[in-house]
């Protein structure tokens, strides 16, 4: 079937090109007459039985993204990555395992540019790193050599499609009905929360059920280097990052953001994920009674606190620990920690809140729930 599929692909390709932009509708027409062409005299026995899978498997080639459609079409797939062309790695309920794939350089790069062509990002020599957004949320992430040794690096985080609620984390059982109810009414009452954890332990996930418990009438606005968070609310406006341009301009950063979103008159401000000194922004605009959420890698909630009172001293050395430690006190109310366990359950270990206390010049944490081993 490989040779019959890169006859009908490129047959296909070549009507398809004779429109100016074809649309799909125009890819699907081209593809379905190349195949009735192919059919014309077709003496491969059961040819009448293979039209659907070569329809599908053209459909890829020339409107979705090649060898990798199935896997992103595998709701059970949760990410997936390559280190080299015929070699791809997925992760179903956190479970790696290998699959080898037909798939040359060549066509994987093709792919990667046609996953980037409407996302107004780039990659090149001068641009070797990328994150973007797919056309159905999930999160792409390539590095190309000469920082790479020999290959394209890929990871492609996928978007969940369903929104869940603190309800639903309480029925998958990764945490307790009486520790949602807090969260919900911390929510209610405008409290600050950072959720922490590891990679993969569902951090963006409480953090969209956690904006499901804002009020109908409070305006939120999330900020990101790439979209992730989703939130259905009425009143909401997602921003994220932008590279520079090729003249080496244009460049908006997430501080930027963090900035801007105070402007558009939020009344929860939401950064996905602090990692460097947009974290100062973030304590600022939580220091002047703006509600806020945000994520951050740690390996506990007492881990959470302490780096997210080391990260703002990137921004500069006029910033010092004897203003963002109480700031950081003053700020944050609950410090959600989630786990991926053994058994691969995504689920809350602890919920801290940590008080800074001015006279010994430490923070104390009071336990407010914690997983019993």
């Amino acid at each position: 079937m490989p040779n019959i599929l890169h006859t009908v692909t490129e047959a296909a390709r070549r009507r398809a090109l004779g429109v100016a932009e074809p649309s799909k509708r125009q890819i699907y027409k081209a593809i379905d007459a190349s195949i009735d062409d192919l059919a014309e005299g077709q003496t491969i026995s059961g040819f009448a039985n293979l039209e659907g899978s070569l329809r599908a498997e053209v459909a890829n080639q020339l409107v979705g993204f090649g060898a990798l459609q199935p896997f992103l079409d595998d709701p059970e797939v949760e990410e997936l990555w390559i280190n080299e062309p015929n070699q791809v790695f997925t992760a179903k309920s956190g479970v790696q395992s290998s699959l080898e794939v037909d798939l040359s350089a060549e066509q994987l790069q093709a792919i990667i540019e046609r996953m980037l062509r409407h996302t107004g990002r780039r990659i090149d020599r001068s641009v070797p790193f990328v994150d973007a957004s797919l056309a159905d949320g999930s999160r792409l992430h390539v590095v190309i050599p000469d920082i790479t040794k020999n290959h394209w690096s890929i990871n492609i985080r996928k978007f969940n499609r369903r929104l869940l609620g603190l309800s639903d984390l309480v029925a998958a059982g990764s945490i307790p009905e009486t520790q949602a109810r807090l969260l919900s009414e911390a929510m209610i009452a405008g409290q600050n929360i950072l959720i922490s954890g590891a990679t993969q332990a569902g951090k963006t996930t409480m953090l969209c059920a956690l904006l499901a418990a804002v009020a109908p009438g409070e305006r939120v606005v999330s900020v990101e280097e790439t979209f992730e968070v989703w939130v259905n609310h009425q009143d909401w406006v997602a921003l994220q990052t932008r590279q520079p341009n090729l003249e080496g301009v244009g460049e908006v950063s997430l501080r930027r953001l963090v900035k801007e979103a105070l402007r558009m008159r939020p009344s929860r401000i939401v950064v996905g994920e602090v990692r460097e000194a947009e974290s100062l922004d973030l304590l600022i605009a939580l220091n002047s009674g703006l509600p806020g959420l945000s994520t951050i890698h740690a390996n506990s909630g007492r881990d959470a606190i302490l780096k997210l009172c080391t990260l703002p001293l990137l921004a500069g050395q006029n910033i010092t620990s004897s203003f963002v430690n109480p700031t950081v006190g003053a700020c944050i109310d609950l410090v959600v920690h989630c786990e991926l366990t053994s058994s691969r359950l995504r689920r809350v270990k602890e919920i801290v809140s940590p008080k800074w206390d001015a006279s010994a010049q430490v923070f104390n944490f009071e336990q407010l729930y914690e997983v019993q081993a």
